[in-house]
């Protein structure tokens, strides 16, 4: 999916769930390094291996940055931090609040999945120190080597979202602002699918943060879910239809709230006959999905 490839960025298939589902990324500056997005504990052995194999100390860590705080994004952070002893966590200040304090977030996970599968999922989650992470602002830039990193606030997705400019690689890394890109997916030509999943989506933010990642002019963007995209305009114009099919089933489940518990359900269903020809692939996303929307739906 990436062309005119910027070795100074390595991505790292974390194996979640599946291989080529969850990616970190590692930037690298003159035997130092930063890790981009941490996965869960379960990706340690994949995130220390690519240390390794560039030849970096774990000392020689500088920055763990995660886009917002969702587990198959942060979770992992606490332990990374453990064999990164210089390291300092960056993220968005709610999302440095959470992971000084998981405890509300494991506790509403474990609800959802149960101890036995939320310990498959995530392993450990534990308190970042608050002297080990600092919350980074709208628009802060940060020098490191020889270049700059330009964060910026995406809530579309989450609430606590940002994305990161890099200005050696010309690249956004998105999070899950400019959805997710499966390669297993890609056969049929480039397609990118939103995550609306509960509880912050945001139609008109989602169209927002997209808009904020284009206005740099990146030739890349690094999609968490899963690698880079080299061919931007094309994935604006993917990403911004299936967008746009998402939003129109948020309208439709506006006038629908008399459905209740029946409707994220409903929805579900509609995006499976969108689109039946991944429907397998994306059960799980469209599930999370349909359940965003509704939730929504609701609040708003």
């Amino acid at each position: 999916m990436g062309s005119d490839k910027d070795n100074s960025v390595i991505t790292i298939d974390c194996h979640y769930l599946k291989p080529r589902f969850a990616a970190a990324f590692l930037l690298i500056e003159n035997g130092r390094a930063i890790f981009i997005e941490n996965n869960t504990s379960h990706a340690l052995p994949h995130l220390l291996n690519s240390l390794d194999s560039q030849k970096i100390a774990r000392e020689n860590v500088d920055y763990l940055i995660v886009t917002h705080a969702h587990l198959d994004h942060a979770g992992g952070t606490s332990t990374l931090l453990q064999h990164c002893p210089n390291a300092r966590v960056l993220a968005h200040p709610k999302a440095a609040k959470t992971l000084s304090n998981p405890d509300r977030l494991i506790q509403s996970a474990r609800k959802v999945y149960g101890d036995e599968t939320f310990t498959k999922l995530y392993g450990e989650v534990a308190p970042i120190p608050q002297s080990k992470i600092r919350a980074v602002q709208d628009g802060e830039i940060l020098n490191w080597g020889t270049r700059a990193l330009n964060f910026f606030y995406t809530l579309g997705h989450a609430s606590h979202h940002v994305c990161i400019y890099d200005s050696k690689s010309a690249g956004v890394f998105t999070g899950d602002a400019f959805g997710l890109c499966y390669p297993d997916l890609q056969a049929r030509g480039l397609f990118i699918f939103p995550s609306t999943s509960p509880i912050d989506y945001d139609p008109v933010e989602a169209k927002n943060s997209v808009k904020k990642i284009l206005s740099f002019h990146p030739k890349r963007l690094f999609l968490t879910h899963f690698g880079e995209v080299s061919d931007v305009a094309g994935a604006y114009t993917n990403f911004v239809n299936n967008l746009d099919i998402h939003e129109a089933q948020f309208r439709w489940a506006k006038e629908h709230l008399e459905l209740g518990t029946k409707l994220a359900p409903q929805i579900q269903e509609n995006l499976k006959k969108t689109y039946s020809f991944h429907q397998d692939y994306l059960s799980l996303d469209i599930e999370l999905n349909a359940k965003g929307i509704a939730y929504t739906a609701a609040k708003l």
